[in-house]
């Protein structure tokens, strides 16, 4: 089946094929009729299959085909949420790109930045507007933006929304636009927080799930390297000056770690730079495009970047720390074999993260292969000693037997708080911090 065969309308089938694209993926091709008949949709699909695409195609020709869009006064007649800047930019991007040949006008704003271009950009007028959940909650609290007009409402990555402690911030929006509309909610996972959510949102719903989360890209290589935690830096520099490996991401933990390995491949003249919530929104977005544009081989990330990068062609995706949710894994490794293409996944294994290990095997029903032949393998198996008495003579009583802060998802959080879960900063702010005795932070 090919575009044409969707009913899809000619200015923006035009858009797609200077893109490249003839034949939808699976969910475009399930979701694209769906939405276009005005029903309501759940879709549940993985990072990498295209969903972006499955709602913004149909949503553009939905407002190209209404009256309203030749007035000369715009209103927001569709508007798109989801959780972080890199993935609000990129739907934006998307959006301009499929509806170049449209009369639509789309408008992106996050927080992190000043908003008055983004109020210069709404005031011209805008009939699609995407957004993260607390800039969007402040400009209507300002009167900014209304939404009374609005026909479309789009939840994107829904479950990661509500792991960042969103669920406040979207009550808030869904009273403020009107009952009768269109809702969409797009989500890698269907958690019991998701499926309440939905059924709270939507309307005779119908259901798309393509490739469970579980399933990771059959296209994809996986390889483990266990090695000792104080060897990992020395393996990651090794492996990555093999010029073979033409683009990696590399993931790490926390910020503060992935600072580190920028340093260490500096001194080893491995070019590289990192992505995470500590940067500037100008600097994030640099890095990002340098690496998207070739111009950097190497992008040090966070999990900020798990599901907000789309880089075509990514050889490489490695796994420097292993998540402590295995659903995370997938995430992150479906930034390779995007559109069907091939790459390979890499995970170091310490001792301490064999059970990290083993919970992701599991939910993926496969082993990884293990590379043996390699010069820094583990060998001290056995655990790291606890840190019982961390600085400042606090108890250690929430730290995992290498001194390390443990994760803990948690529900809602003050709004100060949402701001920093849309810099994409939030689980690392809660997870990781500690206090000396003067009562500073430090990160671990």
């Amino acid at each position: 089946m090919q575009f044409k065969e969707l009913n899809v309308i000619p200015s923006i089938l035009k858009a797609l094929e200077k893109e490249n694209y003839t034949v939808p993926t699976p969910i475009q091709e399930k979701a694209i009729p769906c939405i276009l008949s005005g029903r309501d949709l759940i879709g549940c699909a993985q990072t990498g299959t295209g969903k972006t695409a499955a709602f913004a195609i149909p949503t553009l020709q939905l407002l190209s085909e209404d009256k309203a869009s030749g007035t000369v006064e715009r209103k927001i007649r569709a508007l798109i949420v989801t959780p972080t800047r890199e993935l609000a930019l990129q739907i934006y991007e998307s959006f301009c790109t499929y509806g170049k040949y449209t009369k639509l006008r789309s408008c992106v704003i996050f927080g992190g930045v000043s908003q008055k271009p983004q109020e210069e950009h709404l005031q011209q007028g805008v009939d699609i507007l995407v957004a993260t959940p607390g800039r969007l909650n402040d400009l209507i609290n300002q009167k900014k933006i209304d939404l009374k007009f609005l026909k479309i409402f789009i939840l994107d990555e829904a479950d990661r929304m509500l792991d960042m402690g969103f669920i406040n911030d979207i009550k808030k929006i869904i009273a403020k636009i009107p009952v009768n509309k269109q809702t969409l909610l797009f989500s890698a996972t269907m958690p019991a927080d998701v499926a309440k959510l939905s059924n709270d949102m939507l309307r005779n719903p119908a259901k798309i799930e393509i490739t469970p989360v579980s399933s990771t890209v059959d296209a994809i290589e996986q390889y483990v390297y266990y090695v000792d935690k104080n060897n990992k830096k020395n393996l990651l520099v090794h492996l990555l000056k093999d010029k073979t490996i033409v683009s990696a991401l590399v993931f790490t933990r926390t910020k503060h770690g992935a600072d580190r390995i920028i340093r260490q491949l500096s001194r080893n003249n491995v070019p590289a730079q990192a992505i995470h919530g500590d940067k500037s929104q100008g600097a994030r977005q640099s890095a990002l495009n340098n690496f998207k544009n070739k111009k950097l081989r190497i992008l040090v990330a966070t999990d900020i970047a798990a599901r907000g990068i789309d880089i075509d062609e990514l050889s490489h995706v490695i796994n420097y720390d292993l998540p402590d949710v295995p659903e995370t894994y997938v995430h992150r490794i479906g930034r390779t074999g995007r559109a069907g293409l091939g790459g390979i996944a890499i995970s170091f294994c310490d001792f301490d993260e064999k059970e990290q290990l083993a919970d992701i095997e599991k939910l993926i029903k496969k082993r990884l292969n293990e590379v043996k032949d390699h010069p820094y393998p583990l060998v001290n198996n056995f655990p790291a000693p606890k840190t019982t008495q961390p600085r400042g003579g606090k108890k250690a009583s929430s730290h995992t037997s290498t001194g390390q802060a443990v994760s803990k998802q948690t529900g809602t959080f003050p709004d100060k708080k949402h701001r920093m879960a849309e810099n994409g900063t939030l689980k690392e702010k809660r997870s990781s911090l500690k206090f000396s005795k003067k009562g500073k932070k430090r990160d671990r």
